[in-house]
């Protein structure tokens, strides 16, 4: 669209030196100065009032839905992430009576529930351990592809 380079703004600086003068020129640059701010100022507020009008709108749910369309895994994981939320909620052993059966198959369940996400947990920070060694080698291999040759491997070809 618009766009300036350092060579454009330097010719129009040396015309506007010609043409103002050097007396008038910080006051001209003054003025554009504050013409510029202004100009910034109500984009900014027109940008503003913009996103409120989408907001109230509702685009921003319609966005939610093209980005969830777009990712369908992402959005899929996010949706069990929910649920596993939910259901570990609605295992609250404290919710019923510890003596009755229910109370105790809920602080089983808690149990159980806590157990599988401390595995979980540790299968995936096993994982990303082993991911950051596998980096770690293949960085050591590049690096080591970079070393330059010593100078007593070339005086031995001479």
């Amino acid at each position: 669209m618009f766009d300036l380079g350092w060579t454009e703004l330097l010719v129009i600086g040396i015309v506007a030196l010609i043409v103002v003068g050097p007396k008038d020129l910080p006051m001209l640059f003054r003025n554009i100065g504050r013409f510029v701010g202004k100009a910034r100022g109500m984009a900014r507020e027109f940008s503003r009032a913009m996103n409120d009008a989408a907001d109230e709108a509702g685009v921003n749910e319609v966005a939610k839905g093209l980005k969830a369309a777009a990712n369908p895994v992402g959005s899929a994981m996010d949706s069990v992430k929910e649920a596993t939320r939910d259901i570990t909620k609605g295992l609250d052993p404290t919710r019923y009576d510890p003596e009755t059966e229910t109370g105790k198959l809920a602080a089983e369940r808690a149990e159980n529930a806590r157990k599988i996400q401390a595995a979980t947990a540790r299968a995936a920070a096993e994982r990303k351990a082993k991911e950051a060694a596998d980096a770690l080698a293949k960085a050591e291999e590049y690096e080591a592809q970079l070393t330059p040759p010593s100078p007593e491997s070339s005086e031995t070809k001479t």
